[in-house]
């Protein structure tokens, strides 16, 4: 009896360990839709979420600590001979703050930002993102079908200190959505076109040669013929 006693303790103590040490599976976001569309600048992306705050996190925003998150997306070309081809990486900040003063919620990102009387209503946009330029047109696309992905999560290292060693084992404080994937085909317009031939230097000087000596040829009197 008392070997099994030890025995219960060192699994109570193994599985308090374990627990400690891995870190806890972040409260999902959904990807409801996205999909991407041509535009004069390039490829934009439109994309919807799915997500509630819980309370731990409600309450660091309206305590003046701001929120976080990060949309990425990627975008490659399978290749069957070599690697896949990375052909577009983007990362869109979304600051979400509360200011007790006017008590609004601000959502920003970069030198944009917008104000609102709830937070409901910033979270409504937060979920919606629109025309979001995410292939430059100058990057040139092939003729061919591309593999898009894009994801939303909250940034736990913009957090303060103490919040990130409490995001180890809450996971009020962790928020992420998985990868959604789907292909993408470029329309015709953004489609580089096809290179031209690229010829030999021997069959340039070859060419060269041969213009060369017809121009002289025709520049050269013909002698007359003897009758």
């Amino acid at each position: 009896m008392r070997g099994i006693a030890v025995l219960n303790k060192l699994l109570a103590g193994f599985s308090l360990a374990v627990a400690v040490a891995c870190p806890v599976l972040a409260d999902e976001i959904e990807v409801g839709d996205a999909r991407l569309s041509a535009a004069e600048e390039g490829v934009i992306l439109a994309a919807d979420f799915a997500f509630e705050l819980g309370p731990r996190l409600v309450e660091v925003v309206t305590n003046g600590v701001p929120l976080y998150f990060v949309v990425e997306f990627e975008l490659t070309r399978p290749r069957w001979y070599w690697f896949d081809e990375k052909t577009a990486a983007k990362q869109l900040q979304l600051r979400l703050s509360y200011h007790p003063l006017s008590r609004q919620y601000r959502l920003s990102t970069g030198v944009l930002q917008q104000n609102y009387p709830a937070l409901e209503d910033a979270l409504k946009v937060l979920r919606r993102v629109r025309n979001w330029l995410v292939v430059d047109r100058s990057v040139g696309l092939a003729e061919a079908s591309y593999e898009a992905a894009v994801r939303m999560r909250l940034d736990v290292a913009m957090l303060p200190k103490p919040f990130q060693l409490s995001a180890i084992t809450s996971r009020e404080l962790n928020l992420e959505s998985p990868w959604r994937r789907f292909i993408f085909r470029p329309p015709a317009m953004l489609t580089a076109p096809a290179p031209a031939p690229v010829e030999s230097r021997e069959a340039k000087d070859s060419r060269d040669g041969k213009d060369v000596k017809e121009s002289k040829d025709a520049k050269e009197p013909k002698e007359a013929e003897p009758k």
